[in-house]
């Protein structure tokens, strides 16, 4: 088959050849199984699947599979995300392309979903995550050999393939060889072409209001969040908008602020668009090489964080299987925390006692949904120093950054929780209890480095005004489901 018109061959990996001919008459539909990349703009998955169709002259649509409780989210996740995919199904019909909501396990609904349609081609989007891989092998052994399956890199600005073909020590090692290749990928998107031929099918309708309220439901142990709008629309908002946009209003404190949890707004704000795929961090980049001259020094420090870093931490969990445990430490980390392991700690507690924040540290916070790097940082450190060796901290850490935070379950997330427990991307540090040769952080150094007071009283309101909102929101529900206790 030859190369793509409109996305570098570089971005795709051609999973199953397929037997697909040019000379053929009938050609299949092309399925985009959309799950990590979930938007229409900027999407050179879409943008290939849709170029695919033209060229065969086939129609296309766009799959999505929920995954159930896919590792640990809740209301807070999935009600973020299905939200997001609702917007996105209106934008998509608008363009006459089909949008299909699959329930149920990915590696029996998309075979069988691509038998039904007998597509031709399969275009998935790209996880380094083990269980999105597992079922992508699934479904490539489960589909027929006829079927080509192209896998296109849209959420990396340099492909992760391109970009390295091994497991990197660190920011600096892999740096050069992204900065290298980002000419020939840190480029305009083309348009996406209207579809040539029309999908013939019955497309079955979405209840995306009950299917919200279920979930939502469901995963209520972790509610949802108010402070940030989920959607694509959104999250070109919290990017360029006119009243608050980080590239329009707040960039140029971003280089010297943004470790200061005292001053949030000093981040962009944009990891649960990235992470769930509805902003492009290519858009990102390319926006703010845009507005460069105005604030040269912030622009390139969020270059950094949204290439080298992101790509890095794609990297590692892609590179390194053992990506969320010990094993996946480096020798003389691995070994430094053994060494310290049964290290007497001043403090001993439990899971329970931490997920409520029943700590000695005046720095507990009820999990808004989204803490400051900085502090994730700290309390990931703080959890190696509380329980009962590095195991379990690196076990809970990204247990409680899973299931609270609504940037969890992403690569960047287990990087840090490893980067913190187990010296991943780090160096080796003066030797010391508890943490080895880990490198440590500690209460007095957060003061030193920011207005602690004015922290926890931030903290404070926040959960003050969110407890309330959550009281009023019961007593709301209490009300609808006994309405004959307000005529008593």
């Amino acid at each position: 088959m030859s190369s793509s018109i409109s996305v570098q061959t570089g971005r795709i990996r051609v999973l199953k050849k397929g037997s697909w001919q040019p000379s053929d008459q009938m050609v299949g539909p092309v399925v985009y199984w959309m799950f990590r990349d979930q938007r229409l703009r900027d999407n050179w998955a879409l943008i290939h699947a849709v170029d695919l169709a033209n060229r065969t002259n086939a129609p296309v649509a766009v799959v999505f599979n929920l995954f159930d409780q896919f590792l640990g989210a809740k209301a807070r996740q999935l009600g973020f995300m299905l939200k997001g995919l609702r917007q996105l199904h209106r934008q998509i019909d608008s363009l006459q392309i089909p949008f299909f909501l699959l329930q149920g396990d990915a590696k029996e609904t998309i075979p069988n979903f691509i038998a039904e349609c007998g597509a031709s081609h399969l275009v998935t989007d790209f996880s380094p995550l083990r269980e999105i891989r597992s079922c992508k092998d699934e479904v490539v052994k489960r589909t027929s050999d006829s079927l080509a399956i192209h896998e296109v890199d849209a959420h990396n600005v340099v492909p992760m393939w391109a970009a390295s073909g091994k497991l990197e020590y660190s920011a600096r090692t892999i740096r050069g060889k992204i900065n290298k290749l980002l000419p020939d990928y840190l480029i305009e998107f083309p348009k996406l072409e209207p579809i040539n031929k029309k999908w013939a099918g019955i497309v079955d309708k979405v209840d995306w209001d009950s299917l919200i309220e279920r979930v939502v439901r469901e995963g209520a142990e972790v509610p949802e969040i108010e402070w940030c709008m989920p959607g694509e629309d959104a999250g070109m908002d919290v990017l360029m908008g006119t009243k608050d946009g980080f590239l329009t209003k707040r960039l140029k404190n971003y280089s010297t602020d943004r470790n200061n949890p005292v001053k949030p707004k000093a981040l962009s704000g944009l990891s649960p668009y990235l992470h769930f795929g509805q902003i492009s961090a290519q858009r990102c980049a390319l926006e703010a090489r845009k507005v460069r001259n105005t604030s040269p020094q912030a622009v390139d420090t969020f270059l950094e964080e949204m290439i080298v870093r992101r790509e890095l931490s794609d990297n590692f969990c892609y590179y390194q299987p053992h990506y969320d445990s010990l094993k996946g430490a480096w020798e003389w980390a691995r070994k430094s925390l053994m060494d310290h392991a049964s290290d007497k700690r001043e403090h001993i507690y439990s899971l329970e006692q931490l997920e409520k924040g029943q700590t000695a540290d005046p720095l507990e916070m009820v999990h808004q949904g989204k803490m400051h790097g900085f502090m994730r940082m700290y309390w990931a450190k703080k959890i190696l120093e509380w329980t009962k060796g590095p195991e379990e901290a690196l076990s809970i850490s990204i247990y409680l950054n899973n299931k609270y935070e609504i940037d969890g379950r992403d690569p960047s997330g287990y990087v840090g929780c490893m980067w913190s427990i187990c010296g991943v991307h780090d160096q080796g540090w003066k030797e010391r209890p508890v943490f080895g040769k880990i490198r440590y952080m500690n209460y007095a150094g957060c003061k030193r480095k920011f207005n602690v007071d004015s922290y926890v009283s931030y903290v404070k309101s926040l959960v003050s005004v969110t407890k309330k909102k959550r009281k009023a929101e019961e007593q709301l529900t209490r009300d609808s489901i006994n309405p004959e206790i307000n005529n008593v």
